[in-house]
């Protein structure tokens, strides 16, 4: 079974996300751990439960969403992957984060690209990716079919969408990403979204005012 540890960290309150089974070993989404103590959460995190970090994921990567892919890297070896789409995203990441008054260490070269139907394993664990753009353009949410569960990014949250105003969003596009690719996973799958609480794609059909 998966277990799905989040942490918010940063001025943007972003939810990184730590996923583990049995084996010990894991995969860390959106490291947006920024200050030295949230660093040593998600380091301690991980020594506390004996974890082997086996994967890096950057579900799109706004700032906020990558901030502690360096500091993966140096404390574990790992590359980001991610949508081909996004790798102009990630390199223009320092200079979105300067317009903000914040300054970050720039993040390794990607690993490897990210492509709809890869299956992402670790452990006895499986996550599919789907395509999502519309927020950023290359995102990507995962989803578990075997325990029904997404990590979703900034595509849906409860009751809202993510902000389409930032360069490479198009409203259009992430309605259709929404429809298209998670609303037909199924009613009872539980959202873990890149900001706020948890919830389910049944929830968000009935109330999301843009889905009506």
């Amino acid at each position: 079974m998966t277990t799905i540890a989040s942490f918010t960290f940063n001025p943007f309150q972003e939810n990184t996300y730590i996923l583990y089974d049995e084996t010990r070993e894991c995969v860390i989404i959106d490291p947006g751990c920024f200050t030295n103590s949230e660093q040593q959460e998600l380091i301690n995190f991980i020594a506390e439960k004996k974890l082997k970090p086996v994967k890096l994921i950057n579900t799109h990567c706004h700032v906020d969403h990558m901030m502690g892919n360096s500091f993966v890297h140096e404390k574990f070896g790992l590359k980001p992957l991610l949508h081909r789409m996004e790798e102009e995203v990630l390199h223009a990441a320092p200079m979105y984060a300067g317009m903000f008054g914040v300054s970050i260490t720039p993040s390794p070269a990607p690993e490897a690209y990210l492509e709809e139907g890869d299956v992402l394993r670790f452990g006895n664990s499986e996550l599919e990716v789907l395509f999502t753009p519309g927020h950023s353009p290359g995102e990507v949410s995962l989803f578990c079919r075997k325990e029904n569960f997404l990590i979703a990014g900034d595509v849906l949250f409860l009751q809202s969408i993510g902000r389409t105003d930032l360069p490479g969003g198009d409203y259009n596009t992430l309605i259709k990403s929404i429809k298209e690719k998670l609303l037909p996973l199924g009613d009872a799958v539980k959202v873990f979204s890149g900001h706020g609480p948890e919830t389910t794609i049944g929830y968000e059909k009935r109330n999301n005012p843009f889905l009506r």
